[in-house]
């Protein structure tokens, strides 16, 4: 079972293929991290998946209905921006909107699923704030807990990480990680590839709108490709606590 297919993706863009005949499938308890320097075409290869941007080449999830789509997969996009001054618990359950919930907690259903959300982005103490008075790393919370609360079989997320201190940033890949354990799955995008070789089953390597490698993160993350594709040289280390990544210096 797949709860993401997508094959022979392309999206041509100015001139030049920004995602080049990439495929990909996303299974149930999977966590899929997308890696690769800026402009590698991750952002892109997800929006094109979700039929954001056009692009050639088959995405089961594009080809869906708009109704079905919505309750398939969440998305949560690199934009971090809430425009009304809405109450935290009233964001979250927007994301109960494809279940046919309005704006207020209507079910115990969507109560619940709620609940889960903010208990699990460490969001409850904020429940009643205005959304649009939190700094940026606690909107990014407030909007990961919307994708959350949708209860989609797949939870897609651009760079879900970014601007979260160091605590927040483990407790939302360990969210991803307990996720797939109950039967979803994850695709995210990240530049931390400590937090990717730790968090994820399996890393897409993308380099220049290519899928270079994909595979468990201890082998795709080789010396090699880091030198390649990166232009860096790390340090990767197996200890009692897990794969431990370090950046150690740029190869000139």
């Amino acid at each position: 079972m797949t709860l993401l297919s997508v094959a022979n993706l392309t999206v041509h863009r100015n001139g030049r293929d920004v995602v080049s005949d990439v495929s990909l499938d996303v299974a149930p308890g999977e966590v899929v991290g997308l890696v690769g320097p800026n402009g590698a075409g991750k952002t892109t290869l997800m929006r094109s998946a979700l039929g954001l941007v056009p692009a050639t080449g088959q995405s089961s999830i594009r080809d869906m209905a708009a109704n079905l789509r919505a309750r398939a997969v969440s998305w949560m996009p690199q934009e971090r921006e809430i425009a009304w001054p809405m109450s935290v618990e009233a964001v979250v359950l927007l994301g109960r909107l494809p279940h046919g919930s309005g704006v207020s907690v209507s079910s115990d259903e969507d109560r619940e699923a709620v609940h889960n959300a903010l208990k699990r982005l460490d969001l409850l103490e904020l429940s009643d704030r205005p959304a649009t008075q939190l700094s940026g790393g606690e909107r990014a919370r407030v909007l990961l807990a919307r994708a959350i609360a949708q209860d989609a079989p797949l939870i897609m997320a651009d760079e879900p990480t970014a601007g979260l201190d160091p605590g927040h940033q483990i407790s939302a890949m360990k969210a991803f990680s307990a996720l797939a354990g109950e039967g979803r799955g994850v695709i995210v995008s990240l530049h931390d590839l400590g937090l990717a070789v730790r968090h994820a089953t399996r890393l897409g390597l993308l380099d220049q709108g290519a899928v270079v490698a994909d595979g468990p993160p201890l082998e795709v993350l080789s010396a090699e490709r880091l030198r390649d594709v990166f232009g860096i040289r790390a340090h990767l280390e197996m200890t009692d606590d897990g794969p431990v990544f370090q950046n150690l210096d740029v190869l000139h």
